[in-house]
């Protein structure tokens, strides 16, 4: 089975997550190739959500061309659900997000959520964080000055993500050749390099259910379950 298909698969097996939910809840909605299928899906099966928040410009573009309703994080009382995909997961649900550099709002809008939903296909379910760069969003005027500190605080190698610009006017640092053993507290210390948005560590805030495909279908993990059976 392709990677695509394995990530429509994923994506396809978040619908069912929507079924506790009140008609007229909103839920938020990541960015990214397997968040697409997640927004054709929900267009297909007809509404039954009030609409969605989106983490990024582009997935705004997709949900409107499909006729969801859209609304900004500060106009909604709750938002019980937040789907989005991830480039890597580890076994505690922590993750790296950001290949499509809408780590901010991804961010942003998965604190506001109570239940995190994160689908992806089997590639991305790692040991260990690190082999995928590291993104960091940082303010134009300090990506020299961030990138050097990172440098020395991390060891990794930050490339300047020439050319893109984020949904927020700002920069992006990829940080390659890293070995994270701890996410959360690597989170906290990169976000207090002076000049640095956020970075795509989700660890403070990872998943709480795991929709993972694979070659012989979707499997579905809950953090407290997994963790538990994994002792």
């Amino acid at each position: 089975m392709s990677q695509d298909k394995l990530k429509k698969a994923a994506a396809l097996a978040a619908l069912a997550e929507l079924e506790t939910l009140a008609p007229d809840s909103f839920i938020g909605v990541g960015t990214g190739s397997t968040v697409n299928h997640f927004i054709d899906a929900l267009a297909r099966r007809g509404a039954r959500i009030r609409g969605a928040v989106s983490s990024s410009e582009a997935s705004s573009r997709r949900l409107a061309a499909h006729g969801i309703p859209l609304a900004r994080l500060d106009e909604v009382d709750a938002l019980p659900l937040y789907v989005d995909g991830a480039d890597e997961i580890d076994h505690g649900f922590n993750m790296i997000k950001g290949g499509g550099g809408a780590l901010t709002c991804e961010k942003v809008v998965a604190a506001a959520a109570r239940r995190f939903i994160c689908i992806c296909d089997a590639s991305k379910w790692v040991a260990a964080l690190g082999r995928f760069p590291l993104p960091v969003e940082v303010i134009p005027m300090a990506r020299v000055q961030a990138a050097r500190e990172i440098a020395r605080l991390t060891g990794g190698e930050p490339h300047w993500r020439e050319g893109f610009i984020t949904d927020n006017g700002h920069h992006i640092l990829d940080i390659h050749g890293l070995a994270i053993d701890d996410p959360r507290g690597l989170e906290t210390e990169l976000n207090q390099i002076a000049g640095t948005v956020t970075n795509g560590l989700f660890a403070r805030r990872g998943a709480d259910v795991l929709l993972l495909a694979t070659a012989t279908g979707v499997q579905r993990h809950e953090r407290q379950s997994f963790s538990a059976s994994n002792r």
